[in-house]
């Protein structure tokens, strides 16, 4: 397996992921009705830099070519100007390959990339407090949660649950 840069050659397997995720209706504020449009924007708008975590055929033990997306990430600053200095990221991973790692992978990846970017800091906005794979990752990444938006997304299932800010200081 192995993380590098996404390019929109890619866009054609991040696309079904997205659709499953938002599916969901659990963990992303998109619509099911989001466009393929809103989607690749999302990924591969202006000052956004996306990233993929793919298996190879090889690494699946399978004698073919290729290789399969099996999540991806993107790292944007939070705001700009005077706060272009703290990242934001979004993450996405496959049903099929969760469990597996994935999300450590990447979050540690994108952890060492918005260094490398030269950001001060990195702040998740809008994680969904019932998403426990996603809170549990972030606070063993040393993210630290800074507050709860009460009731602040309409969870597909559950109705209004509460959205948590969490920081890192790069």
């Amino acid at each position: 397996m192995q993380i590098r840069k996404a390019t929109p050659d890619d866009f054609p397997q991040m696309l079904p992921i997205f659709r499953e995720v938002i599916e969901g209706g659990d963990t992303y504020d998109f619509e099911e009705t989001a466009s393929d449009q809103d989607a690749y924007d999302y990924w591969f708008g202006k000052g956004v830099t996306s990233f993929v975590m793919e298996e190879s055929a090889s690494d699946a033990g399978k004698d073919s070519a290729g290789t399969k997306i099996l999540g991806y990430y993107k790292i944007i600053q939070n705001h700009r100007g005077r706060g272009s200095h703290v990242a934001n990221a979004s993450f996405m991973v496959s049903s099929a390959a969760r469990g597996k790692g994935i999300g450590r992978k990447m979050g540690e990846d994108c952890i060492r990339v918005a260094r490398e970017m030269g950001f001060k800091a990195i702040q998740f906005n809008f994680v969904i407090s019932t998403n426990e794979p996603a809170m549990h990752l972030w606070k063993s990444l040393g993210f630290k949660e800074l507050c709860r938006l009460p009731g602040a997304f309409n969870h597909k299932k559950l109705g209004f649950v509460d959205a948590v800010i969490f920081f890192m200081e790069l």
